[in-house]
Formats: C-alpha cells, sequence, structure tokens
C-alpha cells in the first residue's frame, strides 16, 4: 500500500475519536496521529541540521540544554528531547513534535538570563504541548486531498514540503509566512509561564524578555497586520497572569527547584 493510503486510512479511523482539549481547556479538532506528527518533527529537525550550522560552542550549548532540560523534566511526558543550538543571528527558538528543540545563537542577545530563555524556550514546548502543530497540520492535511505527507516532507523542496514545513511552525527559516495564530500565541504564553514557573525559573522575567524583545525589533508592524500579537499586547497578557503562575513558581523553589544554568 503507498505512503499516502496508509496515511489516509489511519487519519479516517482516527476522525470519530479527532475531538481532543488542550492544556488550558479549549476544544480541538486533530486529525493527525502523533506517532505521525513526531516523525514529521523529526525529519524536518534533521532537514534544519543540515541546512543550519549547528553551534560549536560548547558553554554556550550547555547553557541552552540546561534551561530545556530544567524545563522538559518537569513534563509528565518523560520522553527524550533534543536540543541544539543554532548558527543563526535571529532572535528565535523553536519546539517540534517527537521532542526537538532548537535554539538560535541570536536569541542569547535578546534573553539576557536564564529565565528570559525559560521564557522563549518554556513558550515553543507549550505549542508542542498544546498540539497546536497538529491542528495546522489537519488542515493542510485537508487541502492537500490525503496526499503523502510524510513523503512530502522528505522529497525535493516543493510548495508542498514548504507548507508543511510551516504547518510545524518552521516557516520562518523557510520563507512560508504560517505563523502561529494570535489564539495559539496566547495559549503558548500561559502555557510556557506555567512551564517555567514549575522549572524554578523566575516567570516575572518574561516580561523583561519582552522588553528586550521589543526594544531588538524596533519599529514592528502595527498589531492589525500581524497574526502575532504586538509586543504591547504581550506584555499585558502575561502580567495579568503573574498573580497565578508565581504560587507555582514559589513551589518549586520550596520544592529544591533553583535552576543554574549560568
Amino acid at each position: 500500500m503507498k505512503l499516502h493510503g496508509k496515511i489516509l486510512i489511519t487519519v479516517m479511523a482516527g476522525t470519530l475519536a479527532a475531538c481532543a482539549t488542550s492544556p488550558l481547556g479549549r476544544n480541538q479538532f486533530l486529525l493527525m496521529p502523533e506517532d505521525q506528527m513526531s516523525e514529521m518533527g523529526a525529519t524536518a529537525y534533521a532537514q534544519i541540521k543540515q541546512d543550519t550550522p549547528v553551534s560549536g560552542d560548547q558553554g554556550q550549548t550547555a547553557y541552552v540544554r540546561c534551561v530545556a532540560n530544567a524545563i522538559t523534566s518537569t513534563l509528565t511526558d518523560k520522553q527524550a528531547w533534543e536540543v541544539n543550538l543554532f548558527e543563526d543571528n535571529a532572535a528565535n527558538a523553536f519546539a517540534l513534535p517527537g521532542g526537538k528543540i532548537g535554539v538560535n545563537t541570536g536569541l542569547l542577545k535578546v534573553a539576557r538570563n536564564q529565565s528570559q530563555l525559560a521564557t522563549v524556550i518554556g513558550h515553543e514546548i507549550g505549542h508542542v504541548q498544546a498540539h497546536h502543530s497538529n491542528e495546522r497540520m489537519s488542515l493542510e492535511y485537508a487541502t492537500q486531498n490525503g496526499l503523502g505527507l510524510l513523503g512530502a516532507i522528505a522529497g525535493q523542496d516543493t510548495a508542498v514540503k514548504q507548507g508543511i514545513f510551516a504547518a510545524l511552525g518552521m516557516g520562518a527559516q523557510y520563507g512560508v509566512a504560517l505563523p502561529f495564530s494570535r489564539k495559539h500565541e496566547a495559549e503558548a504564553d500561559i502555557i510556557g509561564l506555567q512551564l517555567m514557573a514549575k522549572a524554578g525559573f523566575d516567570p516575572r522575567e518574561s516580561i523583561n524578555l519582552w522588553v528586550n524583545m521589543a526594544a531588538s525589533n524596533g519599529n514592528e508592524p502595527p498589531e492589525f497586520m500581524s497574526t502575532h500579537p504586538s509586543n504591547e499586547t504581550r506584555i499585558n497578557g502575561l502580567q495579568s497572569k503573574l498573580p497565578e503562575v508565581m504560587p507555582l513558581y514559589n513551589k518549586a523553589r520550596a520544592a529544591g527547584r533553583n535552576p543554574s544554568c549560568g
């Protein structure tokens, strides 16, 4: 049986149980089986490592892995996470289904301490925990009329392959304008705050991180022109959630979670 036929049958079999709930209680419709999402994430990550140099700075790499590992250690899903630092000046990071995390060297110029870096990594892991890529991939699958997505992502560079990378959250790296929606961004912000607080990172530093981001971005476009929230909106949203997550942070510190990543 051809690969796209296998995917089609698997997806059709799963549609009756496709209704799900995000970590924050939002109803979701997820068509793609998680094992296939993980395979796509691993394939995309391998492509990124092929296209973008992995940093040779052992100190910075250890620092990034320390922060990421502190966060992933709090997750109930104990899968192994691969974490790499990439030589890229863009202040960005990403996480993919299947336990793959990438941080760009450019982010370390904006995230000036471990808690600020944890803000970004927690946010990206939040996208994975909330299955945002699966939501987007389900739409991609439907619009491609049953095309073998795994085959497309492993093949030559095509519009379909770029669309898949974008749905996984890799649009910026591959020139495809498909950012996560404001709904997904706001959800990942909240989940990220919870994750970093549970790991013992100070969630108050999330505000400083986005102040730094705003300063580094200069004149950003008006909010109505972007699916991402403006820095001001994002900061206000994070500020409003601090009273909810500070008890998680205090509890983590009292339990001995005191990351010292440098």
